[in-house]
């Protein structure tokens, strides 16, 4: 009798790990389920990512935007702080920055 009991014992025993792989904690079915939620949290957090690196170039634009539209302003407009002096160099007709003819006749 006692040599039945020991093989009935470890198939047994079998029994119960072999349901634990397929049916309990850690289990296939639970890993793959682990596994789809772990890339739909990769894919909300590539989203969250995104958003977040927009909202900070919005911030920076906005940090860095007043120093852009002011020298838009005094660029573009001419305008000037409170006592401050404005002076616009004019180059005289058919010179560049440069001090060359604007046009070269060709040969």
């Amino acid at each position: 009798m006692s040599a039945r009991i020991v093989p009935g014992l470890l198939i047994a025993l079998l029994i119960v790990l072999h349901a634990q792989i397929w049916f309990g904690r850690g289990s296939v079915g639970d890993v793959t389920g682990m596994v789809r939620k772990l890339e739909g949290q990769k894919a909300a957090n590539l989203l969250a990512r995104q958003a977040n690196e927009r909202m900070a170039n919005e911030v920076r634009d906005l940090r860095e935007g007043l120093e852009m539209v002011e020298e838009k302003a005094r660029t573009e407009l001419g305008m000037v702080k409170p006592n401050e002096v404005y002076v616009q160099v004019t180059l005289p007709a058919g010179q560049t920055a440069r001090g060359t003819a604007a046009s070269r006749p060709t040969n």
